[in-house]
């Protein structure tokens, strides 16, 4: 017999297929404290939000520009933090917000630059290709 799930939540295998990510991967974010699940079942399963699933495509988002778990869990911080009832720590907060931001950017740039430089390359490859027989 299953247990009866709350409307509005998901087991990891949902929230996996949702986010386009891996058991494996949702399940070393918990263990890391990236994402804890909003709860569990009584037989001890993983239940997750939409407000989890939304953490977890911030965190899907920041892989590709190369942020570390450590500065992953950073952002997440601030953002938990945000926005504050000390209008001083919310200050901070967007401070290091914007700093977030600059940084996310600056390694957007760089992958749009290797990836000016990837199709260069491709079209290097296909003149080459089409010089031979």
């Amino acid at each position: 017999m299953t247990e009866a799930q709350d409307p509005g939540t998901m087991h990891i295998g949902e929230l996996a297929d949702r986010a386009g990510m891996s058991l494996r991967t949702i399940r070393h974010y918990d263990e890391v404290g990236l994402l804890v699940p909003s709860g569990r079942t009584t037989g001890g399963f993983r239940v997750y939000t939409e407000r989890d699933l939304e953490r977890l495509l911030v965190i899907r988002r920041m892989k590709p520009l190369g942020f570390s778990l450590d500065q992953m869990g950073e952002l997440l911080r601030i953002v938990d933090g945000l926005p504050g009832t000390d209008p001083e720590d919310t200050a901070a907060r967007a401070a290091q917000l914007d700093a977030f931001v600059q940084d996310a950017r600056d390694r957007h740039a760089k992958l749009v630059e290797r990836a000016g430089m990837a199709e260069e390359f491709i079209g290097t490859l296909s003149v080459l290709r089409a010089s031979l027989p």
